[in-house]
């Protein structure tokens, strides 16, 4: 049975939709599964996960959450080398560049990127949300 983390930040509840879409396709596949909002996460819930899920909504200029992500994403980059790491998170405008750059830092980390991310327009719903739980399949195959 695969441990699965998912540490994630939301504001209106669209990302938090997200993880717990994304849990439930995990769950599918038998992993264990942590839902944990990122201030409440602490880095043995990287270290001892064999999967780490990480989800931030797109804010000002397509960055991720800069008051508890951010810090927490700069505190475990020691810690995710060799890891499969996925990301997710929602927006509501722009492109997805915030999504790009967060996986070309975490891959200059040395995580094992899963996929490109997975970003939804604002709250998960329809194929959307199916699209999520998919994911969460996936990653924990």
């Amino acid at each position: 049975m695969k441990k699965v983390s998912i540490i994630y930040w939301s504001g209106t509840g669209n990302t938090e939709e997200m993880a717990n879409l994304i849990a439930k396709g995990a769950q599918e596949n038998g992993s264990e599964v942590k839902l944990i909002p990122v201030g409440n996460a602490k880095i043995e819930d990287v270290v001892n996960s064999d999967i780490l899920l990480l989800g931030s909504p797109s804010m000002g200029s397509e960055i991720i959450e800069e008051n508890e992500m951010e810090p927490f994403v700069e505190s475990i980059k020691d810690s995710v080398k060799d890891k499969t790491v996925g990301l997710f998170g929602s927006y509501d405008w722009g492109d997805g560049e915030w999504m790009r750059n967060w996986v070309e830092r975490m891959g200059s980390h040395g995580a094992n990127i899963f996929e490109e991310g997975c970003i939804v327009n604002l709250f998960p719903e329809g194929e959307e949300a199916n699209k999520c739980v998919d994911y969460g399949r996936r990653i924990a195959e």
